[in-house]
């Protein structure tokens, strides 16, 4: 983050930063629409009543209120109030209801955009980011593969980002229903609850995972115990999967027979179809991993987390799942899929623990220099006819001496200084980088096309 920023979590990155930035959401978007998303924008605000719907995420709303209405907000309830969206899921799901007869479905997406919560601000997590989602939200019903497909974007998406630093990425992957019919088969009812505190495993760790589901979800010891076997279940195949699943149930006494071991099952084969297929396409991207839950209300089936190679310090960078209740009108309901990474907390990480940089602040590969102020109209024609042939150019602020508007360009890292010619003499440019200087013409002259473009570069370990 920027030094002397005032506000905690609310980044301002310098702008050779905000060229890494800009890089990492321009490949995004490359590899999501190489895949056939189309991108919108969402509004910055929603209704109360829809931001609550995500459950435990609502102490981290920030609620708007006019200068006028400071004070007296008390009198308008929660739900009738607008509020920054804090992601970008809640908004597509109301986008797409307001707007089902004008898109295609299944409607694949991509939204890049910033989002808004009011958690504890640390290396990595802030108040104000940008989330890079897609989703793909079917009319009445979506195909499972989509459950496939989506891990493995973001994964090439992620892939691609590795040019600017990022560490190799696995997507982890479990069931809702595989592991609610386990919760259910163990005589367990607070399974939301217990899927939230499944949930905390990574940051507080298993033994004070099972005191919280015997102290807040009813469970007793056996069963706080049986929790955490599941959690710690993980397979390379679909098949390993399924056998250590149902050696699991059986010493755990839960009948195959049950309803709840049939909802387990449907769980089941849906991960191993998820785990096969992106083993045969790109083999390692994606793993079983029964700890995954979701803490968030509204997943009702695949659930995924995403981590670097050696980052744990990062957490989950991505993370998403299945909703089927999410998106409703009537007794309609647009099922989706999707996945969000946080792209500020990986910004971050490029910046600060990748050393990613900007090879120079400046885009423009040329500075036309002004002799005196009564010829700039003859630099400003220069620059007019470099950039209509592509080649970003800036003009010199003022006429200084030469060494000054040398000593300008090369502050802002610009490689070439342009000389308007005087009294009939050619112009002549200068690689202020070599010392090379020519004579040149604005209608045909091109930069070294390694020396005028604009790189991110990282360190190499």
């Amino acid at each position: 983050m920027a030094k002397g920023a005032s506000l905690s979590g609310f980044p301002e990155w310098l702008p050779e930063e905000r060229v890494v930035e800009q890089r990492a959401i321009d490949t995004l978007r490359r590899i999501f629409e190489l895949n056939g998303f189309l991108g919108i924008e969402t509004r910055a605000v929603e209704q109360g009543s829809s931001l609550l719907k995500k459950g435990e995420t609502s102490k981290e709303i920030y609620l708007l209120s006019r200068l006028q209405e400071v004070g007296q907000e008390n009198d308008t309830p929660v739900e009738d109030r607008l509020g920054l969206h804090f992601d970008l899921t809640v908004p597509l799901s109301r986008y797409v209801v307001e707007h089902s007869g004008d898109v295609v479905f299944p409607f694949k997406r991509w939204q890049i955009q910033k989002v808004w919560r009011g958690e504890r601000p640390q290396e990595g997590r802030f108040r104000e980011f940008i989330q890079a989602d897609i989703d793909v939200v079917g009319n009445g019903d979506l195909p499972s593969h989509y459950e496939v497909e989506l891990p493995l974007v973001m994964v090439s998406a992620l892939e691609a980002l590795r040019e600017f630093g990022l560490p190799k990425a696995t997507v982890h992957a479990n069931n809702r229903k595989l592991s609610e019919g386990f919760y259910r088969g163990l005589g367990l009812t607070d399974i939301e609850g217990v899927l939230r505190e499944i949930d905390k495993l990574d940051k507080i760790g298993a033994d004070e995972v099972s005191k919280l589901l015997v102290s807040e979800c009813g469970a007793n010891e056996a069963q706080a115990s049986a929790c955490l076997e599941l959690a710690g279940l993980s397979a390379a195949t679909g098949e390993e999967l399924g056998e250590r699943f149902r050696e699991l149930c059986a010493r755990h006494g839960i009948e195959e027979s049950s309803d709840a071991y049939q909802l387990a099952n449907e769980g089941l084969a849906t991960l191993a179809m998820i785990v096969d297929e992106a083993a045969r396409i790109r083999p390692g991207a994606v793993v079983a991993d029964l700890k995954i839950a979701r803490g968030l209300d509204y997943y009702t089936g695949s659930v995924y987390e995403t981590f670097l190679d050696g980052a744990a310090s990062l957490g989950s960078i991505c993370s998403g799942g299945r909703y089927d209740n999410l998106a409703t009108q009537g007794k309609k309901k647009y099922p989706g899929v999707g996945l969000s990474i946080g792209l500020s907390r990986l910004v971050s990480y490029m910046l600060h623990t990748a050393g990613a940089k900007a090879s120079r602040q400046s885009p423009a590969a040329v500075l036309v220099a002004v002799w005196n102020e009564d010829e700039r109209s003859q630099a400003n024609r220069i620059a007019e006819a470099l950039r209509s042939r592509g080649i970003a150019t800036d003009v010199a602020p003022t006429a200084a001496k030469l060494g000054k508007q040398i000593k300008y360009a090369d502050k802002l890292g610009i490689p070439y200084v342009w000389f308007p010619g005087q009294d009939g003499a050619h112009d002549e440019v200068k690689n202020i980088v070599s010392g090379d200087q020519a004579k040149a013409d604005a209608a045909t002259w091109t930069p070294d096309e390694q020396v005028a473009l604009q790189t991110v570069e990282y360190r190499e370990k």
